[in-house]
């Protein structure tokens, strides 16, 4: 996994920097790898280095993202997005016409530059209108329809981005065209599974914006979102002129999204598209598209336009992500594209999941505070009844969560997470029994009492003339006085611990067997003997 951190972190002859001069935080880093075999890899080690940080991994998470087609200019956007948010929302966000654009890779030419899923490595924190800080990511994606790509490549990157983020920014060129919509078709359907298996309660999706680069024609629309609405209305328009296909596409495609809009920018200059040397300075991009740039970055990204991303209905933490982005990249890993139907599947599995892990989060912080590190031995008895108590209230927790699939696809998950707090209750027993001092003894003070009642009984049988039974005895005796030196030995060195595991058996057996009971009979004898005499005294 090393290696593979190491291929994610970008070389730089200097430091990327911000539009203030001053370096910026983190650096685009590969989570979803595109293999020369077609497929589709997760690079875990990557994928949580950034969404596990302490300092974010219980935040809600707002995801933007940018697809379309390769060479379209979506990277060249996303070092925009940086600018902003580096500047921490400020109004002078875009500064000196000087500085260079730096951030996500991006480069001028016909070839592709991006390949797989890329995220930035330092999420954003930003608090939103409510008082909540949530982290913000940015999400580059591998172009569409390139010369190396499979028709299968482009809708996986595509679908990925699409479930992952809560603002999916569909990069297209010049106009809305009837091919685009069709790139989304199999994502609707998807999106009609979900609407059927939850009641039409939610919508799979979130935010859609088409964002409408190099629009020719302001004269029919102007540039910007009201412009874009214009067009988007005409584009989405469903009539009784068009093929039943083409009417289900639309309706499917409103019905997928909880927000749909458009933003048309205007062509960033002849420099941006022909100098083979252009580095994203202001200076030599057209005021025009500055301009727009400058209304549309805060549309997305100001903090109360941020969409925290939900599932069902629930808001999602970064911690939640994890488990969804390993679902659903591992639906991809068959040869063919899947069902929409496993789609859904996998994300009912997902949610499930995070589920568990929520609810078993709150079981090991209540037992931790009990039992856990550094407390007192306690007795087996009242760690059994808290524990029945944590685990009432994790299983509470799951079921009131918002689960997909239905009950019945819910219980497996809830046999499952009951299965583990069990399993982590006997490692907590096991842990609480190490405290026990006179547990820790119990293996020398057995095997020394069977030495002592050996000795002295060979005694007895010797003065009797029993020879043979007291011969016997002191076998006995000295066979458990090498286990007692080997017992000794193998806790001292650490060595063959494996025949210290053994004698501790033995131990056992022989306190639980004989030594308890002769305890429990004296303690018993020794009770009524006291009540006796107390009786007579009376």
């Amino acid at each position: 996994m090393a290696e593979k951190s190491s291929r994610n972190m970008p070389s730089y002859d200097s430091p990327p920097v911000s539009a203030t001069g001053a370096p910026l935080k983190g650096y685009p880093i590969q989570v979803v790898v595109a293999n020369d075999d077609h497929t589709f890899g997760l690079d875990e080690e990557s994928l949580e280095h950034v969404l596990l940080k302490p300092s974010i991994r219980n935040k809600k998470v707002v995801i933007v993202s940018v697809a379309g087609a390769f060479r379209k200019g979506k990277s060249f956007l996303l070092d925009f997005f940086l600018r902003y948010l580096s500047a921490k929302c400020s109004p002078d966000w875009m500064g000196g016409d000087d500085s260079p654009l730096e951030g996500f890779s991006w480069r001028g030419g016909s070839e592709r530059d991006t390949t797989g899923i890329l995220l930035w490595s330092e999420p954003f924190i930003c608090r939103i209108p409510s008082g909540e800080e949530v982290a913000v990511l940015l999400m580059d994606t591998q172009g569409a329809f390139d010369s190396e790509s499979t028709v299968r490549d482009c809708a996986t990157v595509f679908a990925l981005s699409t479930m992952i983020s809560s603002v999916q920014v569909f990069n297209l060129t010049q106009n809305i065209q009837e091919d685009d919509l069709q790139h989304l078709q199999l994502f609707t359907e998807y999106g009609r599974l979900a609407l059927e298996a939850n009641d039409n309660v939610c919508k799979p999706f979130q935010k859609l914006e088409f964002l409408v680069r190099d629009w020719s024609f302001p004269y029919e629309a102007g540039y910007g979102s009201a412009g874009g609405k214009k067009i988007m209305e005409r584009r989405l328009t469903v009539s009784n002129k068009q093929h039943p296909e083409l009417q289900q596409l639309r309706r499917h495609i409103r019905s997928c999204f909880d927000d749909i809009s458009c933003f048309l920018l205007p062509h960033p200059g002849l420099k941006v598209a022909t100098n083979p040397h252009f580095d994203g300075r202001l200076r030599d991009i057209e005021p025009d598209f500055t301009e727009q740039l400058q209304i549309l970055v805060p549309l997305l990204l100001s903090p109360e336009n941020l969409i925290v991303k939900e599932i069902n209905g629930s808001k999602i933490t970064c911690q939640d992500l994890v488990e969804y982005f390993k679902a659903y990249v591992n639906i991809y890993q068959g040869e063919e594209l899947p069902e929409p139907k496993s789609m859904l599947q996998a994300t009912a599995e997902a949610n499930n999941l995070a589920a568990v892990a929520a609810s078993k989060t709150i079981y090991n912080k209540e037992m931790e505070e009990i039992c856990g590190g550094e407390k007192p031995y306690m007795s087996p008895d009242q760690l059994q009844r808290e524990h029945a108590r944590a685990l009432e209230r994790a299983m509470d927790s799951f079921s009131l969560t918002k689960k997909m699939g239905g009950p019945e696809f819910s219980e497996a998950f809830s046999i499952k997470l009951k299965e583990e707090i069990l399993e982590a209750y006997d490692q907590l027993s096991k842990h609480n029994e190490s405290k026990n001092l006179f547990a820790a003894a119990r293996t020398p003070a057995v095997l020394f009492t069977v030495m002592v009642v050996s000795y002295l009984l060979a005694g007895c049988f010797g003065v009797i003339g029993l020879e043979s039974i007291a011969n016997l005895l002191n076998l006995v005796m000295v066979g458990f006085l090498v286990l007692m030196a080997t017992w000794l030995y193998v806790r001292y060195s650490g060595e063959y611990r494996h025949v210290a595991v053994q004698i501790d058996l033995l131990a056992d057996h022989i306190w639980e067997k004989l030594l308890v009971q002769v305890y429990s009979k004296a303690v018993h004898q020794g009770t009524q003997h006291l009540l006796k005499n107390k009786v007579k005294t009376s």
